[in-house]
């Protein structure tokens, strides 16, 4: 299944969707394994036209590269999507990732080694293993401090002691609770950024398909509005940590902050 309106050729894309139905590490409820499906097949009831920024989302040259299917080893699968992820970017097409467990994000920004990684997310995932594996989808956020010179995570309100111990005493870390998210304004000046959304960035109420749901979030309307300003700054995005555990809420708005992306991103590097 291609998502809606991602006809464009990979030798004309601007964008490319990448689908990764990882489902390794889900501690609570499984099922990311069919969040691309889930994004894409709800897609078909949007319209093409964004009434935002008056574009069509099929005029955008946005190419849907299908799944990169995980084997056995999560290792070997994240340094295979990177290199796909990577060619991506050699051939100046910005990669959108759609999941998947948050550890695809870690792919992400392998390939594109952003300045300042921005994540939309309830949890802090600063931990540097879980349950003994350092690629758990709790460790997406101590990975990209090896990457990204500043982290923001933006809605964060759940994370280990340890967690909330160094996102108070790393510099680089800043976490915006839910409360003030809307009044945040970016600034990132010519750095390059990396935008991921974990869907459980949002009130269960709006986005309950989702493995680890936590209470007292986001609005979709606040994250509508984050995406659409960090876009423009961004050199790739991923929307991930939706299963099919509901009735298509998750994947409703998690397809719609996708096509948000790629109107303000176009809109803002025209």
């Amino acid at each position: 299944m291609m998502f809606p309106g991602a006809a464009a050729d990979r030798g004309e894309a601007a964008y490319a969707i990448v689908g990764t139905p990882l489902d390794a590490s889900t501690t609570f409820r499984p099922g990311t394994r069919f969040g691309p499906r889930e994004i894409r097949h709800v897609a078909a009831s949007f319209s093409d036209y964004d009434q935002h920024t008056g574009l069509r989302f099929t005029d955008l040259a946005v190419h849907d590269h299908g799944d990169i299917k995980p084997g056995s080893d999560p290792a070997e699968y994240l340094d295979f999507l990177s290199g796909t992820l990577s060619d991506y970017r050699r051939e100046g097409t910005v990669p959108i990732v759609i999941g998947g467990e948050h550890t695809a994000t870690v792919a992400g920004l392998r390939a594109c080694s952003p300045d300042v990684y921005v994540c939309l997310d309830a949890h802090l995932d600063l931990r540097e293993s879980y349950a003994g594996n350092p690629l758990s989808h709790a460790t997406v956020t101590h990975h990209a401090l090896d990457i990204a010179d500043e982290v923001v995570v933006l809605g964060g309100r759940s994370g280990s002691e340890d967690g909330w111990d160094r996102a108070r005493d790393d510099d680089r870390v800043t976490v915006v609770p839910p409360e003030d998210v809307a009044g945040w304004e970016p600034s990132f000046g010519d750095r390059d950024v990396y935008l991921s959304v974990d869907i459980d960035a949002a009130d269960p109420g709006f986005a309950p398909g989702t493995g680890t749901p936590e209470p007292f979030g986001l609005t979709p309307a606040t994250m509508h509005d984050v995406v659409r300003e960090v876009a423009p700054s961004a050199v790739g995005f991923d929307v991930v940590e939706v299963n099919d555990r509901d009735d298509g809420q998750a994947a409703v708005l998690a397809s719609k902050l996708l096509r948000a992306f790629v109107f303000a991103h176009a809109t803002g590097n025209s």
